[in-house]
């Protein structure tokens, strides 16, 4: 077969157009394209606000904020934005000791003792400089500090703080092993000030700061005016809350700088240098001295030295790193000295994925494959109902969960159905925990809260039911136990009674309590003719004027009518206000109930509606109030057990949701 020669030509003309296109496609994505899609992905989902940076052979190839310095003005994150790197402040002490080592103004291996005559011997003559460095001094790090309980702003001087742990025993003898010690590095400060006859952040300044012109870096202070200074914050079940105050001063030479990833760099490339420390001394700092077993490494003098992955992949690299956690605050530095390769991570929420979000821009830098981060369904599952409602949000759900760049996680619904439970939504928590059953159907932990969910519903039976399965997917689930105890005990107590409701007036008093009285504390059992009313019944601007519950055991067959719940409300309250009033020739007026059903359940029917009655407790007036009736049948015990709730001003009232118990009254059970 002859083929025309203007017709190869042009095939292979268009096959190298397609090869420069593909070639052109696949290469047009840099490493900073796939950074900033990576980090804006887990800025997107919540999970960073904050600065990266991000070097490359010693250069800067990404440089960006996340989210917001003040969330309460929407001031956003920069890279000039300052930010406090808490235990990474412990790198700069340690190249401070070392300065003053290589000044041959202190040994290594020399005690404590020689250059703190004032500190305690028993334990100044154990401890040397290097053991400080290493985290190994035996120095306890859990004592309970009175300085940071205090509040004297910017004010605690080194000495105050050092005092606090110098005589305590030491935990093991130095040298012996590491053991992660605040304490140490505020000790190290104290030994720079003494030596130096300066403030640890004078010392700073004028032996790195400044050489390093790192103008944005320095000692925190609240009351100092900061520009650009980022607010710290925590996040608690999706929501941010602003972090706890936190006086600097107490931090001190472990953990009290500020500063931001364009002056990070500057501190790292200056370690490739002899700027601040000779090349003899600079190997000291990154010689692994001590095994790290609680991060899978070794230590230096103020960093970690670890290999550490690339991406999802199986390589590994050797890094310098160390990370920094204090409230409203987190930190990650990892330097790769190989390749002279940094990864800067500064956030302004107290926990962040900084290492996760690390592995994966390390895999960028080496060409590893690496993963992105998941959307969570649960929270997805929360903003969904929040914003178009229960029926739409649990379709939005159901359409994402099993799709591969979402997460569904366990504890996280049982947070959702939390956040709806306190917020006065107890339905839409208990369909919440009905999903979660469905995906985690032997997570004990959601048969519990569906358990307390049912309780606030006032749904005791099934409460019961799914308390007994979260004990028995869990039999040391003590919560459990406890509430299922206290459940299952009234529950038989309950159907051992038996009183009529038209006996009313020899049944007054005589009822059945079987909804706690949290809302009222104060009452005790024992020695009450009557338990029902919360605190404020009787005080008509009170919420809790005339809100009050309790339940009749009954012969019956089956449950009982609406005819006859209303007919026997009705006998009860005729017989309560005439046995309460005060005037005996008085005739009052007749109580009158009106009920509409709710909701018919395999074991139970809802009643709502209102009574009219006679108040002759307070008001001595006519008064409405609403009820909720629940009408159970006990098909084992062939009874009926009716539950009362009343409230002038609505039957869900909020003191019901805080009823998550069963009690009996004590009197009724000596029948």
């Amino acid at each position: 077969m002859n083929i025309p020669v203007k017709t190869i030509i042009r095939t292979i003309f268009f096959t190298i157009i397609t090869l420069i296109a593909i070639t052109t496609t696949s290469c047009a994505q840099t490493n900073e394209d796939k950074l900033d899609a990576l980090i804006s992905t887990y800025a997107d989902y919540g999970e960073f606000n904050g600065t990266a940076l991000v070097v490359e052979e010693g250069k800067v190839i990404y440089k960006k904020g996340f989210g917001l310095a003040n969330m309460e003005w929407d001031i956003p994150n920069q890279p000039d934005t300052k930010f406090r790197i808490g235990s990474i402040t412990k790198q700069f002490s340690a190249m401070l000791i070392m300065q003053l080592v290589a000044e041959k103004k202190l040994d290594l291996h020399t005690t404590i003792s020689t250059y703190l005559p004032n500190y305690p011997k028993e334990n100044g003559d154990k401890i040397t400089i290097h053991n400080l460095l290493t985290h190994s001094s035996g120095i306890p790090n859990s004592y309970e500090s009175t300085k940071q309980k205090a509040f004297r702003p910017d004010n605690y001087k080194l000495t105050e703080l050092v005092q606090e742990f110098s005589a305590l025993p030491l935990e093991f003898t130095p040298g012996e092993k590491f053991s992660y010690c605040n304490a140490g590095y505020n000790l190290l400060g104290l030994i720079v000030e003494t030596i130096t006859k300066k403030t640890y952040e004078e010392v700073l300044q004028n032996k790195i700061f400044t050489p390093l012109k790192m103008t944005n870096t320095g000692f925190d202070k609240h009351r100092a005016l900061q520009k650009n200074r980022a607010s710290g914050y925590f996040k608690s079940w999706g929501d941010y809350y602003n972090a706890n105050y936190v006086d600097m001063s107490t931090a001190s030479a472990a953990g009290a700088l500020y500063s931001t990833v364009e002056d990070l760099y500057r501190w790292d490339q200056s370690l490739y240098s002899e700027k601040l420390l000779t090349k003899k001394y600079m190997d000291l700092v990154f010689t692994k001295h001590i095994a790290d077993p609680n991060y899978g490494g070794e230590y230096g003098y103020g960093w970690s030295i670890k290999n550490k992955l690339l991406g999802n992949s199986n390589s590994k690299v050797e890094t310098v790193t160390h990370d920094g956690t204090i409230d409203g605050f987190c930190a990650i530095f990892t330097r790769i000295p190989s390749s002279k390769s940094t990864v800067i991570l500064l956030s302004n929420i107290r926990r962040a994925p900084l290492n996760a979000m690390t592995k994966g821009i390390m895999g960028i830098l080496y060409g590893k494959t690496y993963d992105f981060p998941k959307k969570s369904a649960a929270y997805s599952l929360l903003d969904g109902i929040n914003k178009k409602g229960t029926t739409k949000g649990i379709e939005h759900y159901k359409s994402i969960k099993n799709n591969d760049t979402y997460y569904l996680s366990e504890d996280e619904i049982n947070i959702v159905s939390y956040k709806f439970l306190q917020s006065d939504r107890p339905k839409i928590a208990a369909e919440v925990l009905k999903i979660g059953i469905e995906s985690y159907p032997r997570a004990f932990n959601l048969y519990d809260s569906y358990g307390e969910v049912l309780l606030s519903l006032g749904d005791t039976i099934k409460a019961i039911k799914n308390y007994k399965k979260s004990i028995e997917l869990n039999p040391k689930n003590e919560h459990g136990i406890k509430i299922l105890k206290e459940l299952e005990i009234n529950s038989n107590e309950l159907e051992k009674v038996d009183l009529n409701l038209i006996k009313t007036d020899s049944t007054w008093g005589q009822e059945i309590f079987i909804f706690p009285i949290h809302f009222a504390p104060e009452i005790k059992y024992e020695g009450f003719e009557d338990i029902r009313f919360a605190k404020g019944w009787a005080k008509v601007d009170s919420d809790g004027f005339w809100t009050y519950a309790f339940a009749w055991s009954v012969k019956a067959n089956s449950a009982l009518s609406e005819k006859e719940i209303e007919s026997n409300l009705q006998l009860y309250f005729d017989g309560l206000m005439t046995g309460v009033n005060k005037d005996k020739d008085k005739i009052l007026p007749k109580t009158l109930a009106q009920l509409d059903k709710k909701e018919d359940t395999n074991n139970k029917i809802i009643y709502t509606g209102k009574i009219s009655i006679f108040d002759a407790f307070t008001t001595q007036k006519k008064m409405t109030l609403n009820v909720h009736v629940e009408n159970y049948y006990l098909e084992r015990k062939k009874k009926a057990v009716v539950l009362f709730r009343f409230s002038p001003k609505y039957f869900e009232h909020d003191i019901w949701n805080k009823l998550n118990e069963v009690k009996l009254r004590d009197t009724i059970l000596k029948k």
